[in-house]
């Protein structure tokens, strides 16, 4: 016997799902780069403790800031930042988290490149 991932299901495994605005001292995050990081797979195998069902994966990535919260003044919509912090969500297409854990990234770094950096920063 080997270990594999299967599918069991076919089907699409994305879902539209609701994320809200920005609130006080938070900023909304369009993707433009995630990372597949290990702590993810310490979730689903409860190695860590398992968020609250269902959730969406993902600590880190890299995109464009869509909108920022009351108290918020030092990004702004279209900012590039980069991340690698809570709460979880990177595997969508957007992400709210706190300002203060963001990372603005220069026009001169593609937020491909920056995106490797950000957890070791």
């Amino acid at each position: 016997m080997v270990k594999a991932i299967r599918v069991e299901q076919l089907g699409d495994p994305q879902k539209d799902v609701e994320i809200g605005e920005a609130k006080e001292g938070e900023v909304r995050v369009r993707n433009k780069a995630v990372g597949v990081n290990f702590i993810d797979v310490y979730f689903r195998t409860r190695v860590y403790k398992v968020p609250s069902l269902p959730y969406t994966p993902g600590v880190e990535g890299v995109g464009e800031v869509t909108a920022v919260g009351v108290w918020v003044t030092d990004m702004k919509v279209g900012d590039v930042v980069a991340y690698s912090c809570q709460p979880l969500g990177s595997y969508a297409e957007e992400h709210i988290l706190p300002a203060l854990q963001l990372v603005p990234l220069p026009p001169s770094i593609h937020p491909i490149v920056g995106h490797p950096s950000c957890p070791r920063a």
